[in-house]
């Protein structure tokens, strides 16, 4: 309800702590997603005919000397790249005409403009075209990771139990102070926030920590360690702003935040990097199938309101973190677009897919009707995710209140 509440009584400074930072950084991933397709399809010969920040009507713009239109559009919740041939912005239907400028019926493409449209690519071309989106997202945000661990070091909490929370599954598991963790189901942990990631991903199931009790003087007797099986407590907890989410608690309280800084580096702050955007990627894609499977709550899935909402957070709390949000936010982008549905890139490399085992492609018609529903269901999760956003922010029983 606060952020709603600043909405309605200082418009001005709402849209400067949250509305600016959201549009900076959507419009900066957007472009960097979208150059992503346009320098690869200029690579393979194809003529782009608009890079476009935002839908609808153009605000202002200009073209280059290779006849791409670059342009600012009304509603900047997104962008485009449409290329020669295409009928729409997401190359889901091609025409092999040419519609004249002098109004005249379309006439057909000659050989030299068909070498040049995207749907007379070879399938190999087609796909580096659309991959090199969601790719350049990763690629982004590794840049950035890699920059920031190299510059600045990265934030560093030893895996070592502060204390123990009484009556937690740590403690009913056997867990003392001073215990430093090794590793969970195998899986090796070098700082406290592993831990955290790790437990929160994998919510109510148990769990085999390795351990190492502590003998004194900052010394572990790792030679020997414990193996306990911890069943982490699902919780659902709420932020600042109202939105919940669901995770898991072993009850163990960490040393303070962040209390050294590891330093990295050019090649070490690359690998942290490399592993970090593997992790987070991994960790959406757990969370994403735990909601299919109806072990997350799917009250966890937000929209364009909570992207804002996190959007200024970070932005108030500095360049840094607002940075490393950034950074995050591009690597959700780009996983989310290799999704296999139809009208993102993820559909359109299933196509060719199945074009290349098949030899030709995909009967139009049913190229036709799955682009719909691809188009229905992404709707619907973004009508369901801005519902989700609007119930927590509290808005809906604002107007509620305001007509009974």
């Amino acid at each position: 309800m606060e952020l709603f509440q600043q909405l309605l009584t200082t418009p001005f400074d709402f849209f400067k702590d949250y509305g600016g930072p959201f549009l900076l950084v959507l419009s900066l991933l957007v472009f960097v997603h979208e150059f992503g397709h346009y320098i690869v399809a200029r690579w393979c010969g194809v003529r782009v005919e608009t890079f476009s920040i935002g839908f609808g009507k153009e605000l202002f713009g200009r073209t280059d000397r290779n006849g791409t239109r670059w342009k600012f559009s009304l509603i900047p919740l997104g962008g485009y790249v449409q290329m020669f041939g295409d009928l729409d912005p997401a190359s889901a239907r091609s025409a092999d005409a040419v519609t004249t400028e002098d109004g005249e019926k379309p006439r057909p493409m000659t050989a030299e403009e068909r070498k040049v449209a995207f749907f007379s690519q070879p399938v190999g071309k087609r796909a580096a075209i659309v991959v090199a989106g969601p790719a350049i997202n990763f690629l982004f945000a590794i840049l950035i990771l890699t920059g920031l661990y190299a510059v600045e070091g990265k934030p560093f909490t030893p895996p070592v139990a502060a204390a123990i929370i009484e009556g937690s599954a740590a403690q009913q598991a056997g867990m003392q102070p001073d215990d430093k963790i090794l590793s969970m189901n195998g899986e090796k942990v070098t700082r406290f926030q592993d831990l955290t990631k790790f437990v929160a991903v994998n919510l109510d199931r148990e769990i085999a920590v390795e351990i190492a009790r502590y003998q004194g003087d900052n010394q572990w007797n790792e030679a020997e360690p414990v193996i306990l099986n911890i069943t982490p407590t699902l919780v659902v907890e709420e932020d600042r702003f109202g939105f919940r989410h669901s995770t898991g608690r072993l009850g163990i309280k960490s040393p303070p935040a962040d209390i050294a800084m590891q330093d990295h580096t050019p090649v070490s702050a690359l690998r942290a990097a490399l592993t970090d955007t593997w992790e987070i990627s991994a960790n959406t894609l757990t969370a994403l199938g735990q909601m299919v499977m109806g072990y997350r709550s799917t009250d966890e899935l937000g929209g364009i309101l909570r992207i804002g909402a996190y959007a200024g957070e970070y932005a108030q709390r500095g360049l840094i973190p607002m940075i490393t949000f950034a950074a995050l936010l591009s690597i959700n982008l780009g996983l989310i677009n290799l999704l296999p549905i139809p009208m993102l890139d993820g559909g359109h490399l299933m196509f060719y897919a199945l074009e290349t085992i098949k030899g030709r492609p995909m009967h139009e018609k049913i190229q036709e009707y799955a682009l719909r529903i691809g188009m229905v269901f992404l709707l619907g999760i973004m009508v369901f995710a801005t519902w989700n956003d609007l119930l927590q922010l509290k808005v809906v029983d604002y107007v509620l209140n305001l007509v009974s």
